[in-house]
């Protein structure tokens, strides 16, 4: 007859976090909003987050926050700053036309990833 072998429970531990996504968007990019309530507004991209897939965007959903003064010397107040949106609701500018493209990649020469502009076939220059 066998022994018996007491086996351990498998714990659920919290949600697994998602893998990062993958970003044709860098940080110091000129991206036009596509949706939303800042439609057709421009900016620069200032913090990327792929594990999130959003972006924060200069100018773009400003939110308001209430300050509590703080012993260090902070001071009490309403304090704006641009809070993140989604991704897919900005596109990257094209340095032709300036206007709103979708990017392709493509392997440069020396084997580096390169972005391409889809409507001009431009490279655009990563900003870092």
């Amino acid at each position: 007859m066998k022994p018996l072998v007491y086996k351990k429970a498998r714990r659920e531990r919290g949600p697994k976090a998602e893998p990062p996504r993958k970003m044709q968007i860098t940080k110091g990019d000129r991206v036009r909003v596509i949706r939303g309530a800042s439609k057709g507004t421009e900016g620069t991209v200032l913090r990327v987050l792929p594990r999130k897939g959003r972006v924060v965007v200069e100018g773009v959903n400003v939110v308001s926050k209430h300050r509590r003064a703080t012993q260090q010397g902070e001071e009490a107040g309403i304090v704006h700053f641009p809070a993140p949106i989604d991704a897919s609701n900005v596109m990257l500018l094209d340095p032709k036309s300036g206007a709103p493209t979708r990017v392709r990649r493509q392997h440069d020469k020396d084997g580096t990833l390169e972005r391409l502009s889809v409507k001009s076939g431009q490279p655009i220059p990563r900003n870092r």
